[in-house]
């Protein structure tokens, strides 16, 4: 595999120092999804009208970018070419683009999930959860919708639909997080392409 879309989860703000190691040494493309964090959920307790979140839970987003690049991985704006781990910064292609509805049933899960397909790569997505958890237990691959808080409404809709190689994994987990990148999904939930089949 040549290369992975990362989303690195609000919640692992705390590790950002432990993750931003370990791309660094992945020498491959790595393209670094930030969450909206503290910031996203600042927005959600100010309510605002629809359009007006959703451009301030990315305008989060990019902060939460910034401190990832702050850490020594470069920034990128756009859909580019990437030949070693970079942050996207996606407040001005978003703007751009617009690909995605104004409703908090897309997050920074679903903008993961577009960016990857854009970038034509398979995407991994970094919660401090084990996986997909559905009626209370881990679901260890998905191909068809479920009913989940773990990740957006949208997410595994747009993951299906566009055909998008993805894993949910624990980035707490430093093993798991390398298992992942080499390819190995197991200790997450794994949603595969439909021509891999299950």
């Amino acid at each position: 595999m040549d290369g992975y879309v990362v989303k690195v989860g609000g919640s692992l703000a705390d590790i950002l120092p432990d993750l931003v190691s370990v791309f660094k040494s992945c020498r491959m493309r790595l393209v670094i999804v930030p969450g909206g964090g503290a910031g996203a959920d600042a927005v959600r307790l100010l309510d605002p009208d629809p359009d007006s979140a959703h451009w301030m839970a990315i305008s989060a987003m990019e902060q939460y970018g910034h401190r990832i690049a702050s850490l020594g991985i470069p920034p990128i704006d756009g859909i580019v070419p990437v030949s070693h781990p970079s942050v996207l910064l996606p407040y001005c292609l978003l703007r751009r683009e617009d690909p995605l509805p104004h409703s908090w049933d897309v997050t920074s899960d679903t903008i993961a999930a577009w960016a990857a397909w854009r970038f034509s790569l398979p995407l991994i997505v970094l919660k401090s959860v084990d996986g997909i958890i559905a009626d209370g237990r881990k679901v260890d691959i998905i191909a068809s919708p479920l009913a989940t808080d773990t990740v957006d409404y949208a997410f595994i809709p747009f993951i299906l639909e566009h055909n998008v190689k993805a894993a949910v994994i624990n980035g707490r987990r430093k093993r798991d997080l390398l298992h992942a990148l080499s390819g190995d999904f197991s200790s997450g939930t794994y949603i595969p392409r439909r021509t891999e089949g299950l």
